[in-house]
């Protein structure tokens, strides 16, 4: 089976409807979905920005709020824009992270961009993060401990450096075969070119 490397960061908002369509989107073709999460933040600052590009330039800030509105109405999405962005997300970052493989990551990656982008809840605390393994019935305290252990703390930044050497320059990013598709409206050419 052909598998698709699915690159995100909590705080993108382009990655908020591609999360929560890319797993149905590659089961209906066949493809495995690698999901991997990472921060912008590095990345924006070997570009040169101080934080998202969206902040950065105002008339483009203005044109994405709107536009991830439409695209929530279009794919069926709650939509509620951010009281602040980019929010941190490095917990949520580091469990995706340590738990790439667990059958229950999709689910918590798309609480977490519900809990962002839909309840305008700060995902970069501790405690919403918390309520999303909560609800999936996990054991949040194991969770939590073993992501902030010393042998896992690094994972984070060594993905970092992963999506960096790939050449990524923003999320949401499909890697296939080494071929790099970004933003949320390439995700079906990813697939396409997975399936050939």
């Amino acid at each position: 089976m052909k598998t698709m490397e699915f690159w995100f960061e909590f705080a993108s908002t382009y990655s908020y409807p591609a999360a929560m369509r890319v797993e149905a989107a590659a089961r209906a073709v066949g493809v495995t979905v690698q999901w991997k999460a990472f921060l912008l933040g590095p990345i924006f600052k070997a570009q040169g920005y101080e934080s998202s590009p969206f902040v950065a330039f105002p008339v483009k800030g203005r044109y994405m709020w709107r536009d991830i509105e439409r695209l929530s109405a279009k794919y069926g999405l709650d939509w509620r824009q951010p009281t602040r962005f980019p929010r941190t997300s490095v917990t949520a970052a580091r469990i995706a992270c340590s738990y790439g493989d667990a059958a229950w990551l999709p689910a918590f990656v798309r609480a977490i961009y519900h809990a962002n982008f839909a309840q305008d809840r700060d995902i970069g605390d501790d405690a919403v993060v918390r309520d999303c393994l909560i609800a999936l019935g996990l054991d949040a305290d194991a969770v939590l401990a073993h992501v902030t252990s010393a042998a896992e703390k690094p994972r984070l930044r060594e993905q970092g450096e992963q999506a960096a050497q790939r050449g990524l320059f923003g999320a949401p990013s499909f890697v296939v075969d080494g071929e790099l598709f970004w933003g949320n409206d390439r995700l079906e050419d990813a697939l396409d070119y997975a399936q050939r």
